[in-house]
């Protein structure tokens, strides 16, 4: 059974799968302190417990997105 994190990378159409699985695997691969969760219907990436960043598709525009928690703290 998928969970449904799976799911939502699973459901969506060729480019836009590849694109959101490619997006996972290099926040995923930049440190070994970001894990994955499903939060708020959505793939959150967490970093050493903290929200990071998720990914979220446009919908209008039907392009993928990457939000940042807190956006306004990066330097």
């Amino acid at each position: 059974m998928l969970s449904d994190l799976d799911r939502f990378y699973l459901e969506k159409e060729e480019p836009l799968r590849d694109c959101l699985l490619a997006l996972r695997d290099i926040i995923l691969s930049y440190d070994e302190h970001i894990t994955k969760e499903w939060k708020y219907k959505l793939p959150f990436f967490y970093y050493k417990g903290k929200m990071l960043c998720y990914l979220w598709i446009h919908k209008k525009y039907k392009k993928p997105y990457i939000g940042f928690a807190n956006g306004y703290l990066i330097e």
